[in-house]
């Protein structure tokens, strides 16, 4: 599979996420305790840990699948999930929230894909529905990203009759439908047979040329060393620490994550 090198759409406004203070607990296990990160608009930012470290709630926070205890996230300024009023925030409502969410692209681990449609229509769902398009316009903009993932041959597809890499391909081009600032990925190819990854990973790469902000939760440092701007280390629901690959992968300063990289290297 080639995807073709491309940019953004022309609508596409980088976005930056800014994530203060947050702090999530499930029961008495704090899963993440009060990190702060800020990733600059068309940034490539990738978050590395172990299993259990929180890397995957901090992506579900940012689109408010999950709501912080304590701590919010903003994008391009704008709050997500809740309003000021007064010195406290308000959760917004579930349609205000949805909204917010159109804006966000998220690829998840086991593509969530609608069975009983086809891949054109998966597409182009999204557009339709947040009323961004009208169907035809939604059904070319389908056709044009379904042809930048490598899957213009298979529009009239279902799901079931995909690969689990061009499965996630759809869900990759479906994210970017909603023409939104900022794509989330978690774990994308996690759920992929090792000979599938490589397809999956050309996308992103391609992807991470355009000026569409990317956060990727991954377990693939080769693939975070050749298109991170930033790595982030996370462990116990804290940064432990940042910068770029060069420092974080290579010359990392704490002990927690020279011991990650060398179990996984």
């Amino acid at each position: 599979m080639t995807a073709t090198t491309h940019r953004a759409p022309a609508d596409t406004e980088a976005a930056t996420v800014e994530i203060h203070d947050v702090h999530k607990w499930y029961g008495t296990h704090r899963v993440l305790d009060g990190v702060d990160l800020t990733v600059r608009p068309g940034e490539v930012t990738v978050i590395l840990g172990p299993s259990g470290s929180g890397k995957s709630t901090l992506l579900r926070v940012v689109n408010h699948l999950e709501r912080p205890e304590i701590g919010h996230v903003s994008i391009n300024g704008e709050l997500i999930g809740v309003r000021r009023q007064g010195e406290r925030l308000k959760e917004l409502s579930e349609r205000a929230i949805l909204t917010q969410r159109s804006r966000i692209g998220f690829v998840f681990q086991n593509f969530n894909l609608f069975p009983h449609l086809t891949v054109l229509d998966n597409v182009a769902a999204a557009p339709v529905a947040t009323g961004k398009l009208g169907k035809p316009e939604a059904v070319e903009l389908a056709r044009e990203l379904l042809g930048r993932v490598g899957l213009a041959d298979r529009t009239g597809a279902y799901p079931r009759q995909l690969s689990g890499g061009q499965q996630q391909r759809v869900a990759i081009a479906r994210a970017l439908a909603l023409r939104p600032g900022v794509i989330l990925f978690d774990e994308p190819t996690s759920a992929l047979d090792p000979e599938l990854v490589g397809e999956v990973l050309a996308v992103i790469k391609d992807l991470a040329t355009s000026r569409t902000t990317l956060l990727i939760v991954t377990h693939e440092i080769g693939f975070a060393r050749e298109i991170a701007d930033r790595v982030v280390f996370i462990d116990g629901g804290r940064i432990i620490e940042q910068g770029p690959p060069s420092e974080v992968l290579d010359k990392p300063r704490h002990e927690r994550t020279r011991d990650f990289l060398s179990k996984v290297l």
